[in-house]
C-alpha cells in the first residue's frame, strides 16, 4: 500500500490532468500550471505606462511618469517634484491541453512606487511589487481498473499558492546633462505552499496529503545607468542598462505528510530544513529614440541564466531550468501635449510587442510566451497627473505532449500622481 501511494503521488505532478472549476479555487495572484515549477511565475516589473509599450523602459526618460525598469531615469524630473504610481493588475487566462479547457481570472496589487528629490542632482525611489506568484489547482482520477476495484474511486489533487514580494529602496545621481547612474537594494520576502493529496471519495480510506511550505527572504543589489545624446535638434537617443546581482533566497522549507478524514487527522511526518535557493544575475540593455514631445520608440533585451540555480525543493517531473531571455519593442505617441481644448489630443497612446523565453523547460521543451500590448494615459486635472491603462494579450506554452497552452488577456490600471514640494512662496 505504501509503495502504491508513493507511485501515485509522483503521478500527480504530470500536467495532463483536468482543471477544477474556477468556483472551487481560492484567491490567487496568478493561475497557471507552469507556476508549479521553480519559484513560480516570475512577475515582470512593469507599470501600466511600461506595459503599454511591450514592457520597455531601459532607455526611457520621461518626467511625467516613474520608470521602474531603470532607476537612473528618475533624475529626469523637476527638482521639486514628488511622484507616486499605484497600480493593480488583472490576469484572465484561458487554458487548453489535449483533453480539457478552463478559464480563470485573478487580480492583485501590481506596484506601489514613490520618488522624490533629495538635492538638485539626486533622487530617491522606494516601492513594493510582486517578484513571483504561485497559483494552480489540478485534479484527475485513477483509470487503472485493478486499483479502482481494490480501493474504489481515487482522486489525485495538486494545488499551490503564495508569492514572493520585493521591496526596494534606491537612489539616482545625474553626473551631467548627458549621463545618470543609480543603485537600489531589493529585499525579497513571502511564502509559497505546494500540496499533493490522494483522496478516496468512496470511503474506506482516509485522504493522504503531502507538501512543503517555503518562507523565503533574501537581499540583492541592482545597478543602473543611462546615457543620452542628441544627433539633431529634434531627436534624442538614450542608451540604458541595468544589472541585478545574483543572490540567495534563504529561509526554511517545511515538509509534511499526514492522513485525515472528517473526524480525525494523524501526522505522518514533519521536517524542516534550511534553504539557499540561488537566484542568478540579470542583465538588461535597451535604447530609446525620442522626438520632442511627439513620439518615442524603444527596444529592450533581458537575459538571466537559471541553469545553475538550485531548485531541489521545488523540482517537478520533467522540469529543468534554462536561460531566460526576452525581447521587447514599443512606442508611444501624443497628438498635442499642450492642447487646451481637447483632452484626447493630450492623451498618450502606446503599443508594443514582447517575446519571452521563460526559465522553465519541461521534457526538453522550452515554455515560451509571445504578446502584444496597447495602452493609454489620460491626463487628470493638472501637472502630470494621469490615469493609465494597459492591456497585454498573448499566448504561452503549447498543447504538445503533456503541456498546456495558455491564451491570456492581462490588464494594468494605475494612477500617477505628481506634485511640487518645498516651494517657498514669494508672497504670503
Amino acid at each position: 500500500m505504501r509503495i502504491r501511494k508513493s507511485i501515485l503521488i509522483l503521478a500527480v505532478a504530470v500536467l495532463g490532468c483536468q482543471y477544477v472549476s474556477a468556483q472551487d479555487l481560492d484567491a490567487l495572484g496568478t493561475f497557471t500550471p507552469y507556476s508549479l515549477y521553480g519559484i513560480g511565475d516570475i512577475h515582470s516589473p512593469n507599470t501600466a505606462t511600461s506595459l503599454g509599450m511591450g514592457g520597455i523602459g531601459l532607455g526611457v526618460r520621461d518626467p511625467r511618469y516613474i520608470n521602474i525598469k531603470n532607476i537612473a531615469s528618475i533624475t529626469e524630473r523637476d527638482t521639486l517634484s514628488f511622484m507616486l504610481d499605484i497600480g493593480v493588475y488583472s490576469k484572465n487566462m484561458y487554458l487548453k491541453d489535449k483533453n480539457t479547457k478552463s478559464a480563470f481570472n485573478t487580480a492583485n496589487i501590481n506596484n506601489f512606487v514613490i520618488t522624490m528629490p533629495i538635492k538638485d542632482k539626486h533622487s530617491l525611489i522606494l516601492g513594493l511589487m510582486p517578484y513571483s506568484n504561485m497559483g494552480y489547482k489540478m485534479q484527475t482520477e485513477e483509470t487503472d481498473a485493478s486499483l479502482i476495484y481494490r480501493y474504489g474511486l481515487i482522486q489525485y489533487r495538486k494545488y499551490g499558492n503564495g508569492n514572493i514580494n520585493q521591496a526596494f529602496l534606491g537612489g539616482a545621481f545625474k553626473i551631467n546633462k548627458y549621463a545618470s547612474v543609480g543603485i537600489e537594494g531589493i529585499y525579497y520576502f513571502g511564502n509559497q505552499t505546494n500540496h499533493s493529496d490522494i483522496a478516496f471519495p468512496g470511503g474506506g480510506f482516509r485522504t493522504f496529503e503531502t507538501g512543503w511550505k517555503f518562507t523565503p527572504h533574501g537581499f540583492s543589489v541592482e545597478g543602473a545607468a543611462q546615457g543620452t545624446f542628441s544627433p539633431s535638434e529634434d531627436y534624442q537617443v538614450t542608451l540604458g542598462a541595468t544589472y541585478r546581482m545574483k543572490n540567495k533566497l534563504h529561509g526554511s522549507i517545511t515538509r509534511y505528510a499526514y492522513v485525515y478524514d472528517s473526524e480525525l487527522s494523524d501526522t505522518v511526518s514533519v521536517s524542516s530544513v534550511k534553504s539557499n535557493i540561488k537566484i542568478p544575475g540579470k542583465l538588461s540593455v535597451g535604447v530609446a529614440v525620442k522626438k520632442g514631445d511627439k513620439w518615442m520608440a524603444g527596444i529592450d533585451y533581458e537575459r538571466q541564466d537559471w541553469t545553475k540555480a538550485s531548485f531541489s525543493a521545488t523540482a517537478g517531473v520533467g522540469y529543468m531550468a534554462q536561460t531566460a531571455q526576452s525581447l521587447r519593442v514599443g512606442m508611444e505617441f501624443v497628438p498635442n501635449r499642450y492642447d487646451i481644448r481637447y483632452r484626447y489630443k493630450r492623451m498618450t497612446y502606446r503599443a508594443g510587442f514582447h517575446y519571452d523565453k521563460t526559465y522553465v523547460s519541461l521534457d526538453g521543451k522550452s515554455i515560451n510566451q509571445i504578446g502584444f500590448t496597447l495602452g493609454t494615459s489620460i491626463p487628470v486635472y493638472r501637472l502630470n497627473n494621469s490615469f493609465n491603462i494597459a492591456v497585454d494579450f498573448g499566448q504561452r506554452g503549447s498543447k504538445t505532449g503533456n503541456l498546456v497552452r495558455e491564451n491570456y488577456i492581462n490588464f494594468i490600471f494605475s494612477l500617477s500622481l505628481h506634485d511640487l514640494w518645498f516651494i517657498k512662496p514669494k508672497y504670503q
